[in-house]
């Protein structure tokens, strides 16, 4: 069972889109919600453990598969970990317009034109099944 989890995860990793203009076009296309997630991944830890515990879930993969477009907006502090300038310069486009504040983690649930839907700022408090299923009410109000 735990290969079959480590699997999902990996997968789940790689459904991230790196283009905001294409994750928005691909949620309109397959009428999906966007889930931007803003973090620090080599030194923020409550956005290392609300990755670990929700956003590599098998559960979470699952739901995200059907119902998500995933970007992650990473701010890095170690130059190791820096990500290419586009990157870099497109994640702090998104801070500008959504993450003012410099909140980690930032967890925004987007509709295909960006319109905020929902909003959870630091890890979630709830239970991880409690949490997909607060993703999956804004998904069906809209």
């Amino acid at each position: 069972m735990k290969p079959l989890l480590f699997l999902l995860s990996f997968i789940a990793l790689w459904q991230w889109e790196p283009d905001f203009d294409k994750a928005l076009q691909k949620a309109r296309d397959e009428h999906k919600l966007v889930l931007l997630n803003f973090s620090g991944s080599d030194w923020c830890g409550p956005c290392i453990a609300f990755r670990k515990d929700y956003l590599e879930s098998a559960a979470f993969a699952t739901y995200a598969d059907a119902h998500l477009v995933l970007v992650n907006a990473d701010f890095p502090r170690k130059s190791k970990n820096q990500p290419a300038a586009d990157i870099v310069k497109r994640n702090e486009m998104l801070a500008e317009k959504y993450n003012k504040e410099g909140t980690f983690p930032l967890t925004l649930l987007l509709d295909s034109d960006g319109k905020v839907l929902k909003r959870w700022a630091g890890k979630p408090s709830e239970k991880l099944d409690d949490w997909i299923n607060e993703l999956a009410v804004v998904d069906t109000k809209r």
